[in-house]
C-alpha cells in the first residue's frame, strides 16, 4: 500500500467514477484502475461495486475511505511539520476557498506571500462552503476560506474580512424602477441563485427569513454553480439574484445589471482550520498578512 494508491482510491471514491478521477489526478484510466486493483488484491477485498459504467463503495470501501483520509492527512501534517525546519524557504500550502474569496479577496494576499516566500508552492482550489469544510475536515486542504456560516465542532473559524451582498436585476426588470421591495415582491419574483451548499445561497436564505419570506416558497427558476454563470443569466433577463457587490461591480458599471434597493446584511469571510491538525508556519504567516491587511482597511 502506497500513498499514491491511497490518493487514487480517495479520488475515485469521492467521484464514484474512474474517468473523472483520472482527469482530476492527471493520470491515465489504466493507471487509476491498476492502483485500485492493487489495493483490492493487497487486502483481498472489494472496495467498489461495479454496475455498468458506474461504481459505488462497498461497506469495506466506506471504512477504508475514512482510514485513507486519516493517513493522507497525517502524512501532509508531517510534511508541513518537517518543512518548518527549513523556515519558509520551501514547502507547499494547500488552500481551498469559495468562489468570491478565491476570485476577489485572496489574490492580492497570495501574490504578496509569493513575492516574499517564493519557495512555498501555493496550491489553491475552488469549492462552495460545504466542499471547503469537507476538504479541511478530511485533510485535503490545510486552510480553507468560506463565505457562509460554518457549524462544525472540528473546525476553528476566524472572520478575516467582510463582504456586502446585494440584489441585482437586468436594466429592464420591473424591480429596477422600484424605490424599495416588499416581502410580496421577493416571494413572487423569479430568482437565479447559486447552488445549495454555497455560502452565497446560505446567506440569501437567511436574509429572506429576516424579510419575512419563507425560502421554500421562492420561485427559484435556475440554480448555477458559479457567480459568473449567475451574472450572465440575470443580465439576459432570467430573473433577480443576490450576489457579492464585488462580483457584480463590473456588470453594474457597464450597465448590464442594476442594483435593487434591498441590500442584504454584510457577511463574514472566514478562514477555517482543523482544530486537531498542526498549523504550519506558512498558514500562520499568510493569516497574519491577511489580518494586517483587513486591519488597515478598517482604519481607513
Amino acid at each position: 500500500m502506497t500513498f499514491e494508491q491511497l490518493r487514487v482510491f480517495v479520488a475515485v471514491a469521492e467521484r464514484e467514477h474512474i474517468t473523472r478521477a483520472s482527469e482530476f489526478l492527471n493520470l491515465t484510466q489504466s493507471a487509476v484502475s491498476s492502483a485500485i486493483a492493487a489495493l483490492e488484491s493487497d487486502f483481498g477485498l472489494k472496495f467498489f461495486n461495479r454496475i455498468g459504467r458506474g461504481i459505488s463503495l462497498t461497506e469495506a470501501g466506506k471504512v477504508f475511505l475514512v482510514e485513507a483520509h486519516a493517513i493522507l492527512a497525517r502524512a501532509e501534517s508531517t510534511r508541513s511539520a518537517m518543512a518548518e525546519f527549513s523556515g519558509l524557504t520551501r514547502g507547499r500550502l494547500v488552500i481551498q476557498a469559495s468562489q468570491t474569496i478565491a476570485s476577489y479577496f485572496l489574490p492580492g494576499y497570495l501574490v504578496s506571500f509569493h513575492i516574499k516566500y517564493p519557495g512555498i508552492q501555493l496550491a489553491v482550489s475552488i469549492g462552495n462552503t460545504a466542499q471547503v469544510v469537507n476538504a479541511v475536515i478530511n485533510g485535503d486542504a490545510e486552510l480553507g476560506f468560506v463565505e457562509g456560516p460554518v457549524n462544525e465542532p472540528r473546525l476553528s473559524v476566524e472572520p478575516v474580512g467582510t463582504d456586502q451582498m446585494i440584489i441585482v436585476v437586468a436594466p429592464d426588470h420591473p424591480w429596477g424602477m422600484k424605490s424599495s421591495l416588499t416581502a410580496k415582491d421577493l416571494a413572487e419574483g423569479n430568482w437565479v441563485l447559486r447552488e445549495d451548499g454555497s455560502g452565497t445561497r446560505a446567506v440569501f436564505t437567511e436574509a429572506m427569513v429576516r424579510f419575512g419570506v419563507d425560502p421554500a416558497t421562492l420561485q427559484v427558476r435556475i440554480s448555477l454553480p458559479s457567480n459568473e454563470a449567475v451574472c450572465r443569466a440575470v443580465e439576459q433577463g432570467a430573473g433577480a439574484t443576490a450576489l457579492s457587490a464585488l462580483v457584480c461591480s463590473e456588470s453594474i458599471a457597464a450597465g448590464r445589471l442594476v442594483r435593487v434597493n434591498a441590500d442584504l446584511l454584510p457577511r463574514d469571510l472566514s478562514a477555517v482550520q482543523h482544530m486537531d491538525h498542526y498549523q504550519s508556519r506558512s498558514v500562520t504567516t499568510l493569516l497574519n498578512m491577511i489580518r494586517a491587511g483587513t486591519s488597515r482597511e478598517r482604519t481607513k
